[in-house]
Order: C-alpha cells, then sequence, then structure tokens
C-alpha cells in the first residue's frame, strides 16, 4: 500500500493521485460502547463488575473473546468486497496504559493493533487510528469511557503529558506503515465543560484546544514526519471558527454530521426525533441537506483553507418503525451523494451492534441475545442508554422531567432551560448513577459459565452469525460499487 498524504484540499497517493477514503468506525472493538456490546454503564466499570463476579482470568477471557469476534479478518475481506477502502479503528488509552503505571505500554494491545492492521493491509483497506478514549476523558459523555461527566483532560497537564507520549508511542510503532491512512488525535473534543454539560449553550475555548493540538502535532513530527494528523472540531467535532489555520504539513481535519432526517423521520419531511428536533419543523430534503453540510464549520474551514475534509461519523438510526427505516436511509443515501459532491472522504459509525446504528446486528435469537435480554429490558425502562434510542421519554423519564422541573423552578435563574435540564439529569441519573447499579445484573449472566461456553456464546458477533443490515449495505454498494469475491 501506498503512503498518504496532502496536497492542497485532496489526499492523495504517492503519485499525486487523488484518493477518497470512504469506510466505517469499527465502534465496540478496542473501544466498547454500551448500545454497541450490549451492557450498561462505562466499559472500564464493566470490566471491574466482570472481574468481581466471573474472576479476573476469566472476565479477561470474555473482553477478549469478544473483541476477536467484533473484528476479524473475515470483517477486513467483507468490508473490502464492499468497495470500502477505510477502516476507522477507535481505541481506548486503558487498553494501552494503566492509570497506575503511566507513560508503561502494554504489549497485548499493541498485538492485537497490528494484527488488525495485518488484516487491512491484506485486504487493501487503510487504517485510520482514532484516540477515542483519552486520559481524563476529552468529553463528558459515554463515548469516552466517562462515568463521571468530568473532562478533566482540560485542566490537568499530567493527562495531557500522558496523551501526547502514547501518541509518540503509537507514531514510534508505525511511522513506516504505510497501511496506516494516519492519526485521529481525538475523538469529539469538547474542551470547556470540564465539570460536565449542565446547558446546551457553549463557548469554547479555542486557546486550550489549539494548544493541545499543537503541541502533539509537533511532538509526533520529531519521530513521524509522514503520516497525515487529523483533527477534530469542538464541541463534539462540529466547532470550527477559533481554530488556529494549519500549522503544518499533512494536516486533514475532521467534522462529524449526524442529521436530524437520519435519526428521525419522515424523508423527505419534518423531523420528529424527541432528543435532536426540539421542536423545530424546518423541512429537509436533498436540497436542505446540502444547505446544512456546505455551510457547517467543517466544511467552511476545510474551504477556506484548502485544506481536505474527513466526514469521521455520520449515520442514521434503524431502531425505529420500519417506515422510518426507510425514511432514515433514504436520507442517508442523499448524505452520502453531498459527501461526494463536496469531495470528502468519510468513515459511517459503526460496523456491528445490537440494532440501532450499524452494518450488522447480533442476531436477536442468539444466546447472546437471548442471555441479557433481561438486561436490555432494564435499560430501555431506566434509559440507561441514553442519546443512543432516539425515541420519546418512557413513563421513568416523564418522572424525572418532573424532578428536573422542579428544580428549575426553584432555582429560577436565567440559565436554566427546561430542554437542557431534563437532558442532562436524565444523563447523569440514568447513564450513570443507574447504569452502574445494573452492571452487576448484565455480569451475573454470565456466571459460572466454562471458557467454552463464554466463547459459544460470544460468537454471536462473529461476522457470519450477525444479521446483515441489507438496506444500508445496498447503499454502500450503490455508492461504492461491490468487489467480486472470487
Amino acid at each position: 500500500m501506498e503512503f498518504l498524504s496532502v496536497n492542497g484540499s485532496h489526499i492523495t497517493d504517492t503519485k499525486g493521485k487523488p484518493v477518497l477514503l470512504r469506510g466505517v468506525s469499527i465502534g465496540g472493538w478496542m473501544n466498547m460502547e454500551d448500545f454497541i456490546n450490549g451492557y450498561p454503564g462505562s466499559e472500564e466499570g464493566l470490566r471491574e463488575t466482570m472481574a468481581d463476579t466471573l474472576g479476573k482470568v476469566k472476565a479477561g477471557y470474555f473482553f477478549e473473546r469478544m473483541l476477536d469476534y467484533i473484528f476479524s479478518e473475515k470483517d477486513a475481506q467483507f468490508l473490502a468486497e464492499l468497495g470500502m477502502n477505510l477502516v476507522r479503528l477507535p481505541l481506548n488509552y486503558r487498553r494501552f496504559e494503566d492509570d497506575l503505571t503511566p507513560f508503561s505500554y502494554k504489549e497485548a494491545a499493541f498485538l492485537r493493533l497490528d494484527r488488525a492492521l495485518d488484516w487491512c493491509e491484506k485486504h487493501g483497506l487503510y487504517a485510520i487510528l482514532d484516540m477515542h478514549a483519552v486520559q481524563g476523558w476529552q468529553n463528558s459523555d459515554w463515548h469516552c469511557d466517562n462515568s463521571s461527566r468530568h473532562s478533566l483532560f482540560w485542566k490537568h497537564s499530567h493527562f495531557q503529558d500522558r496523551f501526547i507520549a502514547l501518541w509518540l508511542e503509537i507514531a514510534v510503532r508505525y511511522k513506516d506503515r504505510a497501511a496506516v491512512a494516519g492519526y485521529d488525535l481525538m475523538n469529539e473534543p469538547i474542551c470547556n465543560v470540564w465539570r460536565g454539560r449542565f446547558t446546551d449553550t457553549y463557548e469554547p475555548d479555542w486557546s486550550l484546544l489549539n494548544n493541545v493540538y499543537r503541541r502533539t502535532v509537533n511532538e509526533i513530527r520529531k519521530v513521524d514526519p509522514k503520516h497525515i494528523i487529523y483533527l477534530e472540531g469542538d464541541n463534539f467535532s462540529t466547532l470550527f471558527s477559533g481554530m488556529e489555520p494549519p500549522f503544518a504539513e499533512n494536516l486533514v481535519y475532521s467534522s462529524h454530521n449526524y442529521i436530524e432526517s437520519g435519526l428521525s423521520g419522515s424523508y423527505p419531511g419534518h423531523p420528529d426525533n424527541f432528543w435532536i428536533n426540539s421542536g423545530k419543523t424546518a423541512w429537509w430534503d436533498k436540497e436542505k441537506q446540502r444547505e446544512i453540510f456546505f455551510g457547517c464549520e467543517g466544511a467552511v474551514f476545510a474551504k477556506k483553507y484548502n485544506v481536505p475534509l474527513w466526514v469521521s461519523e455520520f449515520g442514521s438510526a434503524y431502531n425505529g418503525p420500519p417506515e422510518k427505516v426507510e425514511d432514515r436511509l433514504r436520507s442517508l443515501d442523499d448524505q452520502l451523494d453531498i459527501f461526494g459532491e463536496f469531495g470528502a472522504s468519510w468513515a459511517i459509525w459503526t460496523y456491528k451492534d445490537l440494532g440501532t446504528m450499524a452494518s450488522l446486528k447480533a442476531d436477536p435469537e442468539s444466546d447472546y441475545m437471548q442471555l441479557i435480554k433481561p438486561v436490555l429490558e432494564k435499560k430501555e425502562l431506566l434509559n440507561s442508554h441514553f442519546g443512543v434510542s432516539w425515541l420519546p421519554p418512557n413513563a421513568t423519564m416523564q418522572k424525572l422531567h418532573a424532578l428536573a422541573d422542579d428544580i428549575g423552578a426553584i432555582i429560577d435563574m436565567p440559565h436554566i432551560h427546561q430542554t437542557a435540564n431534563r437532558k442532562y439529569l436524565g444523563q447523569s441519573v440514568f447513564s450513570e448513577f443507574a447504569a452502574i447499579q445494573l452492571q452487576p445484573a448484565y455480569a451475573q449472566c454470565f456466571k459460572g459459565m466454562t471458557e467454552q461456553r463464554l466463547d459459544e456464546v460470544l460468537s454471536a458477533f462473529a461476522l457470519d452469525n450477525c444479521v446483515k443490515n441489507t438496506g444500508l449495505l445496498d447503499l454502500f454498494k450503490k455508492h461504492l460499487g461491490e468487489k467480486k469475491r472470487d
């Protein structure tokens, strides 16, 4: 495979030919997430609970086998045959470094990553390494393995130093690896809510974000002058207006572009999504999508500075009524067209999950899904999968809304907004407090199993055992061109 580099607004190969990177993120792999893998709460909390319940050795086996099945060589081959040329590999710093022994790195994690890169290279897939969960947490949400809602990374130089040191270790190891299409420094930073989010009103601290990015890029460049480095915007990769102009060679800018019509319905039509829409009544169609995407801060920044744009996350939800799923697929079809019009590379979120927004899902009739079904039902009742169901509030959430409204009325200050108060109190109570309380129930599902039995159960995530999202896969074939099997 050829090293990729940046030439003006394009990513190019060694001959200067433009290359559009188009593929998928392997969520739930070296950074696990509750709605993808099926557990409640944070990954690190679950690992501790599983060790307490199953024993350290068997719990370790459980997680290793789950990861083995979520991404294997068969998966790399399958994605390449769909016409993809990219996988984004989300990583959790905890897989590479323990908090009690900072700056000391785990060979087992690098061996797993090496194997994945070997598979990618064999099947013609580039890989972008994405630090999805950083030391001290870069945002307040579940997807950076955060169960506290604090994002301490931005307030502690120790965490920043460890972050840079880990990237240096990665760069030293992979500086000559052409199959690595570059380093996505930090997933979805939100640098100015270190005590947690309580409102949707947000003002970035651009000097803080820019300083971290510049320091990290400069240190990586001392050992690896060749690889592309991808910089995500602030506020979950949506804000770019205060980012400093490109300050080094081989920089690509990365935005996340989840849209109302992909998480709701109808399309074309008026979205009716509870979490995203919040009462807005805009009409969504392809022209609306084009207006939104070409006007978003990531696209404006890329055009202004003549640099490539990579949409490193976007996607639709497929856990609603069939008619809405069809609407969301139509929305996604148009979205992919518009990325092509702009010339943006992309990586859709995500590859496998339990049926929310992935290309493949664990079979509902599999042993794994049947075993954890009572836990999933309790998660639904508790809304402990905050932010990923995109459904109206159930009875439990409605009770919390009443409490949030009481709190807002008693405090009675202008900064308190009812919708935000309900949302973030819900996040604190359900996706953190309640989810932590629910984790032992998940662990109990596997207590007493032999390693052989655990292996059988976890094979639900194997490619051959998953249920394919045929509507989504057909879209990939349409936009990418399916490679024929030998």
